[in-house]
């Protein structure tokens, strides 16, 4: 249940008796500027805090990310991650099927797995560019037969990198009143606009949850934290799985210097967003005449490809790992197979390394 991640960056430093600083791990999907200025900084001045126990449900933590988003703090709560959100929401909301929008993130459906509860898929293909069906959608919440109470989208998607725009989800939120919707924003950060483009602040459906990670924007998944927006009462209804202290308080106090200083915020996010769109096109340009792959538009710093001849995934990730890079094999995403590929950019330099090792796979394929 927790195999096929990114990042094995210890697995393949000890296969090539090599330093982990040495590995470029381009298989996660964490910001390449991360963490922000000061950051580590005042982490390192703050260790002493882990001598003492937290805020035992995160409370304070809670109110700088409302106060941050100008939202009433009782429609948030606090966890250990993202993850520990997707993996209580089949208890949580007492789901009996759920629908999943995919291809995408495995952990949606291992949550499902871990208590029992039914689910399937509404599965993008590479023929519409893996742009959700939101007609398919429709029908199959509306399907009598499948008895879906939950539908589930990680917006923009990993791996495919694909958003639905808030007119279309609002359009189909307002249309299944009886739906549990769940849209994983954690990936919204990266967008321009991000701020008008989120769920966050919606507070018309009493059956909107969105999931908000503050990991891979800041480049902090070691610290765990993450954010769930609600109407109150479904906030409860989490809280009833709530374990006492889980979120470690050098995690809330990090959470909370980054939500209290927001003039430092902006420019990160402003500079991180102008930095991806000029590596992205510099990288999809560095390959337009690479015959081995194709690469998927996507509105984020990770991209999708599908390798187009013989090669199959396997292959070119030992072979790019030989070089001491690590990308993703997407075989095990359900709805994708061993010929798709997914690598989250880096600086100038290491995306460029990729690419040449991609240009040389070409020559000898």
């Amino acid at each position: 249940m927790i195999t096929g991640h990114g990042g094995n960056v210890k697995a393949l430093a000890h296969r090539l008796k090599c330093s982990i600083d040495e590995i470029v791990d381009m298989s996660s999907n964490l910001n390449p500027l991360g963490p922000p200025s000061g950051l580590m900084e005042f982490i390192a001045e703050n260790i002493h805090k882990i001598s003492s126990l937290p805020d035992v449900d995160a409370g304070k933590m809670v109110e700088a990310f409302s106060r941050y988003y100008n939202i009433d703090y009782r429609r948030v709560t606090a966890g250990n991650g993202t993850t520990w959100f997707i993996y209580t929401l089949p208890a949580a909301l007492g789901s009996k099927k759920m629908l999943i929008s995919g291809p995408t993130y495995s952990d949606y459906r291992d949550g499902c797995i871990m208590h029992s509860v039914g689910y399937t898929y509404s599965m993008a293909c590479k023929e519409s560019l893996f742009e959700p069906d939101l007609d398919q959608v429709s029908k199959m919440l509306s399907d009598k037969k499948l008895k879906i109470d939950t539908f589930v989208l990680c917006n923009p998607n990993n791996p495919t990198g694909r958003f639905i725009p808030r007119k279309r989800l609002i359009d189909l939120i307002m249309a299944n009143s009886d739906i549990n919707f769940v849209v994983d924003e954690s990936y919204l950060p990266f967008m321009d606009e991000a701020d008008n483009l989120t769920l966050i602040r919606e507070t018309r459906f009493s059956n909107l949850i969105v999931l908000s990670s503050m990991s891979k924007i800041f480049k902090i998944p070691g610290l765990r934290t993450g954010f769930l927006c609600a109407d109150p009462l479904i906030i409860k209804k989490f809280m009833k799985f709530y374990q006492p202290w889980s979120v470690n308080s050098l995690a809330q106090a990090s959470v909370i210097h980054l939500f209290e200083n927001k003039e430092q915020i902006k420019p990160f996010l402003d500079e991180t967003r102008t930095f991806i769109k000029k590596e992205k096109q510099f990288f999809q340009n560095r390959l337009k005449d690479c015959t081995i792959l194709r690469l998927f538009d996507s509105e984020t710093y990770f991209l999708l490809a599908e390798l187009t001849q013989e090669i199959k995934a396997d292959k070119i990730c030992r072979y790019i790992a030989e070089r001491k890079i690590l990308i993703r094999n997407c075989t095990n995403f359900k709805g994708l197979s061993d010929k798709f590929i997914r690598f989250s950019l880096k600086t100038r330099e290491q995306n460029i390394k990729l690419a040449d090792c991609l240009t040389e796979m070409d020559g000898i394929a």
